[in-house]
């Protein structure tokens, strides 16, 4: 996997993407044979938040509004994830006391701040841990092309600025198998934010899927902390320019930035120099919540305090909502756990 996408992915026409595309080929082809067969189900509805491409798109906050809406209609929902990036290979129940990024991964101790979460490499065994624990709804944060688990209704999310990229497939572009033959198998499309290039998916998918927008919304008291500063601005995402143009969006002075690799593994040596260098120009370091959630270990005790975050939470535009795609997923799981429909298998 690429630690950080190769810009030929964003350009239809290069000649790397255009040579590399006969493997693209032969990629799609077998993820999609892949995700054509049966999945384990398990005895409540299962939803899962995906993305057609590699890359940040916004999965995570999707995931974190689903379970907040979820709760709010009295359900009790837990997160399921592979925990990419950390040791565990479950399945476990995450424990904020006692676990951190390097045991399961950044995005599982966001997601256990919101609701219960479950890591485990194993989906079906990480679903029936989650029953076994009291889940009325199981949120999938990616997954989507991975077919063990059965899933009730799929979400497909996509950065509205990055779109499909250049439309190729692994390794010749950013797609994991082709979009329309991924679409066949989800139930809506959530394009995050503005841009022409998350217009031409939407329009791609309309007639086919729900198409649902929204944007990433800075937190308010977050913001106000940093307002009149000149910071420098650090993270290790899968589109770490969309963090640093959110702080300018802000109205932020970003002075410095530094971009490192998706889920990089941060060192103290790597938080000392980016403090010196910040403290070096008179600047405060900001990072995102899924950065800061690798700088929980000791080592970073001395430079964590000089380190401010700016959370985001998804909003979707106007009087859109999830309801429709938790209704569709209650509805199949309650169709097929009817004596009529088999039972959970």
């Amino acid at each position: 996997m690429f630690a950080r996408a190769p810009a030929f992915w964003s350009h239809p026409r290069s000649l790397a993407g255009l040579l590399l595309a006969p493997v693209g080929w032969i990629v799609g082809a077998v993820t999609l044979r892949r995700m054509a067969q049966p999945g384990v189900a398990v005895d409540v509805p299962v939803i899962c938040v995906g993305n057609p491409t590699v890359g940040g798109a916004g999965k995570t906050p999707t995931a974190l509004a689903l379970l907040g809406r979820l709760k709010a209609r009295g359900a009790t929902p837990f997160a399921l994830l592979r925990g990419h990036g950390g040791r565990e290979a479950g399945p476990l129940l995450v424990d904020l006391a006692r676990h951190d990024a390097a045991a399961v991964g950044d995005e599982a101790l966001l997601l256990a701040q919101a609701a219960p979460t479950v890591v485990s490499r194993d989906r079906v065994a990480g679903a029936r841990l989650a029953v076994a624990q009291g889940a009325s709804h199981i949120v999938m944060d990616d997954g989507f092309q991975n077919p063990s688990l059965h899933k009730d209704a799929a979400l497909l999310v996509v950065d509205s600025a990055a779109g499909l990229g250049n439309g190729h497939v692994l390794p010749a572009g950013p797609l994991r198998a082709p979009f329309l033959a991924q679409a066949a198998r989800a139930d809506a499309l959530l394009v995050i934010g503005p841009g022409e290039a998350g217009k031409a998916v939407a329009a791609q998918a309309v007639g086919r899927l729900e198409v649902l927008r929204g944007k990433l919304v800075a937190d308010a008291e977050d913001a106000a902390a940093l307002a009149g500063r000149r910071v420098f601005a650090f993270a290790g995402i899968g589109r770490p320019d969309k963090f640093f143009r959110t702080l300018r969006d802000l109205e932020l002075d970003v002075v410095e930035s530094q971009a490192f690799p998706d889920h990089h593994p941060y060192t103290p040596a790597d938080l000392s120099t980016l403090h010196r260098e910040a403290e070096a120009g008179g600047l405060c370091l900001v990072t995102t919540a899924k950065d800061a959630a690798r700088l929980g270990a000791q080592g970073f005790d001395a430079v964590r305090a000089h380190v401010r975050v700016l959370r985001v939470g998804l909003e979707l535009d106007g009087a859109q909502s999830f309801d429709a795609l938790i209704a569709l997923a209650q509805t199949r799981a309650a169709r097929r756990l009817s004596p009529a429909g088999g039972g959970a298998g």
